[in-house]
């Protein structure tokens, strides 16, 4: 077992205390004595109270609502590490913010998920641990070592514990399919897909439905859920193909502008998600948190240790 000589310390920004509280009790070590916050003028403040030289530094922040303060504040406080003289800086990232915008779709727009890369490199991170990127494709847009955990395992726990019968596990559009399929290998069910055409950002339209959903419980899964468009349509037109139940699962609960409001009206059971990011605080009892602490907490043990991180999904 590679241990590596560099003390292992684990310290947090704003944006997620109770997680990063919850990953420190995991690992069985303390957060790190750091203090974040403002200036008078709105400028970012950090201050590294602990000694960190020659440490193995965790610094946990997802980039979560308000997306830009929490951007920049994970920024300076890789900054503040890089300059302290660590042994190494690895960002805990459990939501990579701006990860849509992944590739051009039409003339002079910006790649920003991979100016988020290039900040955060640039910003002193030796390493990046993320979970469920929305385009896979990301973990290329970094030159430093990457590890990325995936939220079906959790989820797929949590589904087998209820024993639903007649289930479906349904992809709500073509590039959720690989995440459908691993949730319904692991659960033993078969997959649908949801045929839909988007006119315009924020606006989708459902078409059709592909298998056999008649009197089958239907488990809607994806790697997050915004403004819940998508979703509570595809609830719907679930429900009018003769489905049974509904049950909703993804890693991250964005759940930006109406996203609560369309998920409670919505014809779902319940809402399945992680703490990745902070629930908002008008969600009501249809949804059921699921931790990911025990993941990242192991991830971040194996990383100190120089162990498989892919193990843990075998």
């Amino acid at each position: 077992m590679g241990y590596r000589e560099g003390e292992l310390k684990v310290f947090t920004g704003s944006a997620n205390v109770p997680l990063a509280e919850a990953i420190a009790a995991q690992i069985g070590v303390g957060l790190g004595d750091m203090q974040v916050g403002r200036f008078s003028n709105g400028e970012v403040r950090v201050m590294i109270r602990d000694n960190v030289r020659g440490c193995d530094v965790f610094v946990i922040q997802p980039i979560c609502d308000p997306v830009n303060e929490n951007l920049m504040e994970l920024l300076v406080m890789l900054d503040a590490f890089r300059r302290a003289s660590p042994q190494r800086v690895t960002a805990v990232i459990p939501y990579y913010g701006y990860a849509r915008q992944d590739r051009k779709t039409s003339g002079r727009e910006p790649i920003t998920a991979k100016l988020v890369a290039n900040l955060l490199t640039t910003a002193g991170a030796d390493r990046i641990l993320t979970m469920d990127l929305h385009a896979p494709q990301i973990q290329g847009f970094f030159d430093i070592p990457l590890d990325h955990l995936q939220g079906v395992p959790i989820l797929a726990r949590y589904f087998k514990e209820k024993a639903l019968q007649d289930g479906i596990v349904i992809a709500p559009d073509a590039g959720g399919g690989n995440r459908a399929r691993e949730l319904a290998e692991r659960l033993n069910l078969p997959i649908g897909f949801v045929d839909k055409r988007r006119p315009e950002p924020g606006v989708s339209e459902v078409m059709h439905i592909i298998g056999k959903v008649q009197g089958r419980t239907c488990i809607i899964v994806d790697d997050m859920i915004d403004t819940g468009g998508t979703i509570s349509e595809a609830a719907v037109a679930l429900l009018q193909r003769g489905a049974q139940e509904i049950y909703v699962a993804c890693t991250h609960p964005v759940l930006s502008g109406p996203g609560v409001e369309r998920l409670t009206r919505a014809p779902i059971r319940e809402v399945v998600v992680t703490d990745s990011i902070p629930l908002r605080p008008e969600a009501n009892g249809r949804f059921r948190v699921l931790s990911v602490a025990p993941l990242l907490g192991e991830a971040i043990t194996r990383i100190h240790e120089d162990e498989s991180v892919s193990l843990l999904f075998q």
